[in-house]
């Protein structure tokens, strides 16, 4: 005779161990999972620890009414002075190849430095100063530890005399290590250790400014009516079939769109942010739509049956009463997308935003690249300066993408009417 009790007993016990066993292989699966996301960012961040230094060389320059005009400071020759000053700390330096070398270890950007501290200092004038410019990206990855001089001479880039050179210069303390600000004021460069993130910062931000001031309203309107005024008939039923398809079409698919009816039927201006965000707002849309009018379901009835009860129009019903409790849930929804627009690179690359873009954009049709992209290109860049670029770039755009969802947390619960 079977024992159905001891039988129940068993299946029971069985189940538990295996729910038990469950709910830890899933404890186990986030926990792998956050682990991978830390070791992603760790690595990122530490890969780009070093575009946040800047090395310095100190050169004495000689900025007498010989070589300067105060009158005219802007005709004089800084290039020459800088190498000038260059020859002048290492006069043992008379092949026309090593003096070659020698100014490679200053950056390209060291005239400009000069011009920019006079300016800044007229009393500079007048003397032999001690000038502190920007190394070439070569000396600071070989003062900063990153290059391996253990391998033969023509295996690297820094030869043998300009680590005799810098050796020297770091015995009477003429070599420094700084925080590197111009990585988040300066704009593009050929050269990795003047390159920065400003312009890309700010043609991403007037890009997502256009964006939003486009598809947020239109996003909005186009979930109210569908949700609430639009009939359920076939053509209802299509927009949102089409809504949904929208939603899941590759990004570049919205880039290729952009090209062909914004710059070549419209004819607007090449890689500008008014371009950029027009593309992203199309990309955006959809998902905007498809999280507004699921908000909008979220609603509980009785709310807009009460206020029609009472006497309101279906208008005002809606915008008085049901179009409040669901807007936390379509502003989450509007910063959700915008993040997605933040990240994708795609769309971009076809209306023109790859260009190399040096100046910081003044307006919406000036000439602007977004961070994406140029990471995208820092990225391809043989340079190993770059990847340090790249690295850093990367945890901006982490860091800007976190601070919007964050934004979209604390709208939904100041904003969030609970009942």
């Amino acid at each position: 005779m079977i024992d159905f009790t001891k039988s129940a007993g068993f299946n029971l016990a069985a189940r538990h161990r295996a729910e038990t066993r469950f709910q830890w292989m899933g404890k186990g699966a986030i926990l792998l999972a956050l682990a991978f996301l830390a070791w992603l960012i760790v690595t990122i961040a530490v890969g780009g620890y070093g575009a946040t230094k800047l090395v310095q060389i100190a050169i004495p320059v000689d900025l007498s009414a010989t070589n300067i005009d105060p009158n005219n400071i802007a005709a004089a020759r800084f290039g020459k002075i800088v190498k000038l000053g260059l020859r002048t700390r290492f006069p043992e330096v008379k092949k026309r190849k090593d003096k070659k070398k020698l100014y490679n270890l200053l950056s390209t950007e060291a005239s400009f430095e000069l011009k920019r501290a006079i300016l800044a200092d007229p009393k500079l004038l007048g003397g032999t100063r001690k000038i502190w410019f920007t190394a070439s990206d070569t000396l600071s990855l070989y003062v900063r530890g990153k290059t391996n001089v253990s391998v033969p001479e023509d295996q690297r880039r820094i030869s043998d005399k300009e680590i005799a050179w810098a050796a020297d210069m770091q015995k009477n303390a003429e070599i420094r290590t700084v925080f590197n600000w111009g990585f988040f004021t300066h704009g593009d460069s050929r050269e990795p250790e003047i390159a920065g993130i400003l312009a890309a910062l700010i043609g991403t931000a007037l890009s997502l400014a256009v964006c939003f001031l486009l598809s947020f309203p239109l996003g909005i309107a186009a979930a109210t009516y569908l949700e609430q005024f639009a009939p359920a008939n076939r053509l209802s039923d299509i927009i949102e079939v089409n809504i949904n398809n929208l939603a899941a079409v590759p990004s570049i698919v919205f880039g290729l769109l952009g090209l062909s009816i914004f710059l070549g039927y419209f004819g607007l201006p090449r890689s500008s942010p008014l371009v950029g965000g027009m593309v992203l707002s199309l990309m955006t849309l959809p998902t905007i739509i498809i999280a507004s009018r699921a908000s909008l379901k979220s609603v509980p009835p009785s709310i807009k049956e009460a206020a029609l009860a009472l006497g309101a129009t279906p208008v005002q019903a809606v915008f008085h009463h049901v179009f409040p409790v669901a807007l936390p849930g379509m502003l989450t929804g509007a910063i959700i997308g915008m993040a997605r627009a933040l990240g994708d690179t795609a769309p971009l690359l076809m209306i023109g935003m790859v260009a190399f873009i040096v100046d910081i954009p003044k307006s919406i049709l000036a000439p602007a690249t977004a961070l994406p992209v140029q990471i995208f290109l820092w990225s391809d860049s043989p340079e190993r300066g770059f990847m340090e670029k790249t690295s850093a770039a990367i945890v901006v755009l982490l860091i800007f993408l976190i601070a919007m969802n964050l934004i979209a947390i604390l709208l939904r619960r100041k904003l969030e009417q609970r009942f």
